[in-house]
């Protein structure tokens, strides 16, 4: 159908004005609210004002203006249905062929540090999605558009067919639905974090749009894609990517693996990351510093990694990094003097993104086939206040110190999860064994001689004493562990054997 009249009422205004321009130039007769109108007023752009067609006012604050038979009926008129066509007969109601609608921007608005339950509140909207679902629902006729992406198409169509293709219509239509779904979604999650930790919505409707397609999946037989949160403006996905070859499916996994970690630590920090577990992460007085200890805690794995970094890269941290094949870097920002020399490396993926602590990422989600797992994600730090000692032997400072940096890394490793630290650095990880020793085997032989006065992290307690004796035997001199095995005694007592301090932090960290 030829599109006569459309009614246009957008909060992302991006391309809104040549596009009704283009409109115009096509004899479509356009209807507007508030702000969209103002704009197009200012662009000297013929606009029908909306209470001139429901003969009524905006009020309330504009919470009430287009849910009105006059805007609805026009949307929703099946136009090959005598019944229909005379009730718009009889009642004056005019066809609205285009609907272009896109939603307050609630995601936003609650994304603030300082928002309120009623600021939140207020940018629900109301009116945007009626239209949005009557519009869709009437595909056959009405074409609705809901991403500024989109224009272009829609006006190549109107002029070339002189009409909005059918199958464009039924894709408009379920993009549309999927655009209020990820809406109501979205609003369901904040209203749930509002009542509480322990509040759970009884239904999810994630909505995500794809930001790209990938060359291949974890393997080059498998196909994939890479998608984000709707209206999401935080986090991995809302990365902005300087330089580099594309990114491949393993390496936005890693890189998440990665920028979780190194946000934990407030000095400046450095995590190396490969196959999602840390092979190297260390703290220092400067990013360099940090970043050549995490480098030289296991340079043969790091080699082709992924680096993760809590502040702004400077020239000295570049050159560091320049020296070996890395796969990707994501910090907050890059100084002129580091992208200069990082950008030498043709395929040296940089990114850059707020610290994922700044994230409000209140649910962590886990795919299974048929279902999806939820839980409040694990962002709980532990103080130093809240652990006990559990042996004779009481940490000393400098122990304490590196049984603090070893118990932030370890939260990060597949469990079973063991970690060697020392000078604010790993020395050894053990990661994802089967048996809690296994994992310990494997730190303590990875740190060799560096276990020398090493401390140890397990990211759950020790089921048995067989891991303490063997922290024994490679020189260990501390350990922090959650505690709770109906054994602790038995761990406790091989600790006070062999002179290792050992504290409970009363909190596990399981990573599956």
């Amino acid at each position: 159908m030829k599109v006569k009249q459309a009614l246009l009422s957008v909060s992302d205004k991006t391309g809104i004005v040549d596009f009704a321009r283009k409109l115009h130039e096509l004899g479509v007769r356009i209807i507007s609210t508030g702000g969209t109108m103002k704009t197009l007023q200012d662009a000297d752009i013929p606009v029908t004002y909306i209470s001139d067609v429901t003969h009524f006012p905006e009020m309330m604050d504009g919470r009430v203006k287009t849910l009105h038979p006059f805007i609805h009926g026009g949307i929703l008129a099946v136009r090959d249905d005598e019944n229909h066509q005379k009730a718009m007969k009889e009642h004056g109601i005019s066809g609205i062929d285009l609907v272009v609608v896109n939603l307050y921007p609630f995601r936003q608005t609650i994304a603030k540090s300082d928002v309120t339950l009623a600021e939140a509140i207020e940018n629900i909207d109301i009116g945007g999605p009626a239209m949005i679902r009557s519009a869709a629902k009437n595909f056959r006729f009405v074409g609705v558009v809901v991403n500024p992406a989109r224009y272009d198409q829609v006006l190549a169509e109107m002029t070339e067919q002189g009409e909005i293709t059918d199958q464009t219509r039924m894709t408009l239509a379920r993009e549309a639905y999927s655009h209020t779904a990820a809406y109501d979604s979205c609003i369901t999650e904040y209203l749930a974090v509002q009542l509480g930790e322990g509040s759970f919505p009884v239904t999810i409707h994630p909505g995500y749009e794809k930001i790209q397609d990938l060359r291949y999946g974890e393997n080059p037989h498998q196909t994939a894609a890479f998608y984000k949160e709707q209206f999401s403006t935080t986090g991995i996905a809302s990365a902005k990517q300087l330089h580099g070859k594309e990114l491949s499916f393993n390496n936005i996994v890693d890189i998440e693996a990665a920028y979780g970690l190194a946000s934990d630590f407030e000095e400046p920090a450095a995590a190396i990351i490969k196959h999602t577990n840390p092979c190297g992460t260390g703290i220092g007085a400067t990013l360099s510093e940090a970043y050549k200890k995490a480098f030289s805690s296991d340079p043969v794995s790091a080699y082709g990694g992924i680096i993760a970094l809590n502040r702004s890269v400077d020239q000295a941290t570049a050159e560091e990094i320049s020296h070996t094949f890395m796969e990707a870097v994501i910090a907050p920002a890059f100084d002129e003097e580091a992208l200069a020399i990082l950008t030498k490396k043709k395929n040296l993926r940089l990114l850059t993104a707020p610290l994922l602590d700044e994230v409000n990422q209140a649910f962590d989600k886990k795919k299974v086939s048929g279902g999806l797992l939820v839980q409040q994600a694990d962002r709980k730090v532990e103080s130093r206040a809240s652990m006990t000692v559990a042996t004779n032997k009481i940490p000393t400072e400098a122990e304490w110190e590196q049984l603090l940096f070893a118990w932030k890394v370890v939260k990060h490793v597949k469990s079973n999860a063991i970690v060697v630290a020392g000078n604010s650095q790993t020395y050894g990880v053990g990661a994802g064994q089967m048996n809690r020793v296994g994992s310990a085997e494997i730190a303590l032989k990875q740190a060799a001689e560096k276990s020398q006065g090493a401390v140890l992290s397990s990211d759950a307690f020790f089921p048995f004493r067989d891991s303490i004796d063997t922290a024994a035997k490679a020189g260990i001199t501390a350990i922090i562990q959650p505690g709770g095995s109906i054994r602790d005694q038995e761990c406790i007592d091989a600790a006070n054997e062999h002179g290792i301090a050992m504290v409970f932090t009363g909190i596990r960290h399981f990573k599956h």
